[in-house]
C-alpha cells in the first residue's frame, strides 16, 4: 500500500476515526484503525463490535492494499506532522508516514485478527443536518447516564412516514422531538411506524460531526436490518448497535390539564436560576414562586447560606410555589431555540413541561416554527 495526501485531511480522517475507539478495549485489536487505499481513496475504519465510524477521502494512490495500525498513536502523529503533503506507505512489517523532513515507522497489527465489520444497511432516507443535530441534543440531554439501565441510556427513534420522533428519559425527565424527514425506498411506500433504540451517547456524537452537512442519510434497511442503524454525511459513516428490549411506555406522562401557564425569557430566566442554584446543595430543590406577574427564585443551604431573586415574567393561572432539581431544569430551558419559553404547570406535586415559545423571530425560522420540542421534568418536595 502506498498513497499520498494532504496533511490536514489525513490528519483529520484519522483524528475523527480515533476519536471513537475504546479507551480501554476489551479485545486489543478494536484499539487500531483500518487504512484501506482502492480506486483512489484512503478508507479509514475503526470499529469496537458496537460501533462502526468510517471515513473515505480522495488520495493519490500508488498502490492498493489493507493494514490495521495503532489509531490514536497514528492520530497523535498525523495531528504533529508540518504542513506539507504526506506519503505513506507499507514498507515490510511497518507503516512508514513521510512529511517533509518527518518520518515515523509505525509497527502493522494482525489485521487477520480484526472483527468482521458490520456491512451498512440500506439507505432509508434523509434529514436536514442542522434540524437533527438540534433535536438529538435536545432530547439526550434527558437520556440516563446509569449503564445498570441500558435501555433508559437510549433514544426511542420512531420511524414514521413523514417524521421521525426522538424521545429520552431518566426518569426525572423526558424529552420529545419531532423532525421532518424524508423516506427513500421501500419505507416511502410503508404507512406503519415502527421504532428503534438508539445508545444516546453514539447519538450526540453523531450529530456533532454530521450535523453541520446539509443533510444526513440515515440507513436501517427494514427498520431494524441486523440490529444496527447507519448515519451517513460528507464521506463520513456511523454505524451503531441497536438496544434491545422495550423502551418504558411515557406517553400518559405528559400532563393533559394545565392550571398555571408562565412565560419567561429563556437566557434571563437561565442566568437567575444559576446564580441562585450556586448555595442549593446537591439534591436539593430550589424554590420557585410564581404569582401577578414576577417570578420569585431562591435556595438555602444547610449552613444557613441563602440567596433569592426576583424577575418579571408572564404568569396566567393560579398563583404556584414549586421545587425543582435545578440541573434538570436547566437542562430543558438550554435545549429551547427560541428566545422565550413556557413552563405549564399543574399543581406543585405535578411534573411540569417546558415548552418553546415559536414566531418570535428567532435565528432560525425553521427551528423556531418548529414547536414539537417539549420537555417534561418532575417537581421536588419543599421543605416547610
Amino acid at each position: 500500500m502506498e498513497f499520498e495526501i494532504e496533511r490536514d485531511a489525513f490528519a483529520d480522517a484519522i483524528a475523527w476515526t480515533a476519536k471513537g475507539l475504546p479507551a480501554r478495549p476489551v479485545v486489543p485489536v478494536t484499539a487500531g484503525v483500518v487504512l484501506e487505499v482502492t480506486d483512489g481513496a484512503m478508507i479509514v475504519s475503526g470499529f469496537d463490535f458496537e460501533v462502526l465510524n468510517r471515513i473515505e477521502v480522495p488520495v493519490t494512490d500508488k498502490a492498493a492494499g489493507r493494514v490495521l495500525v495503532s489509531g490514536r498513536l497514528l492520530a497523535e502523529i498525523a495531528r504533529a506532522l508540518p504542513p506539507k503533503d504526506v506519503r505513506v506507505a507499507v514498507e515490510g512489517n511497518r507503516l512508514a508516514v513521510r512529511c517533509g523532513s518527518v518520518r515515523f515507522n509505525l509497527p502493522l497489527l494482525h489485521i487477520e485478527d480484526y472483527p468482521a465489520v458490520p456491512v451498512l444497511p440500506a439507505t432509508s432516507g434523509r434529514v436536514r443536518g442542522d434540524v437533527f443535530a438540534t433535536a438529538v441534543a435536545q432530547v439526550t440531554a434527558a437520556a440516563s447516564r446509569d449503564e445498570t439501565l441500558p435501555m433508559l441510556t437510549g433514544v426511542r427513534m420512531e420511524i414514521g412516514p413523514e417524521a421521525l420522533t426522538l424521545a429520552a428519559t431518566d426518569r426525572y425527565r423526558l424529552a420529545e422531538r419531532h423532525i421532518p424527514w424524508t423516506p427513500t425506498g421501500p419505507m416511502r411506500s410503508t404507512p406503519d411506524t415502527s421504532t428503534v433504540i438508539v445508545p444516546a451517547k453514539t447519538l450526540a456524537d453523531v450529530a456533532k460531526s454530521l450535523g453541520s452537512a446539509s443533510e444526513v442519510v440515515l440507513s436501517m434497511g427494514d427498520a431494524a436490518d441486523a440490529g444496527f442503524l447507519g448515519f451517513s454525511a460528507g464521506g463520513r459513516q456511523t454505524l451503531t448497535r441497536l438496544l434491545d428490549g422495550e423502551f418504558v411506555k411515557f406517553a400518559s406522562l405528559w400532563p393533559t390539564a394545565v392550571t398555571t401557564t408562565v412565560e419567561v425569557v429563556v437566557s434571563e430566566f437561565i442566568a437567575a436560576l444559576k446564580r441562585v442554584a450556586l448555595v442549593a446543595q446537591r439534591f436539593a430543590p430550589v424554590r420557585l414562586a410564581f404569582s401577578e406577574g414576577t417570578a420569585q427564585l431562591s435556595a438555602e443551604a444547610e449552613d444557613e447560606s441563602s440567596a433569592e431573586e426576583e424577575l418579571e415574567v408572564g404568569v396566567t393561572g393560579e398563583p404556584l410555589t414549586i421545587g425543582f432539581n435545578a440541573g434538570y431544569l436547566l437542562d430543558g430551558l438550554a435545549a429551547v431555540t427560541t428566545p422565550r419559553a413556557t413552563l405549564s404547570f399543574t399543581e406543585p406535586s405535578k411534573p411540569t413541561v417546558i415548552t418553546p415559545v415559536t414566531g418570535l423571530g428567532a435565528d432560525d425560522p425553521d427551528d423556531a416554527r418548529d414547536g414539537s420540542y417539549r420537555y417534561l421534568v418532575m417537581s421536588m418536595r419543599l421543605r416547610g
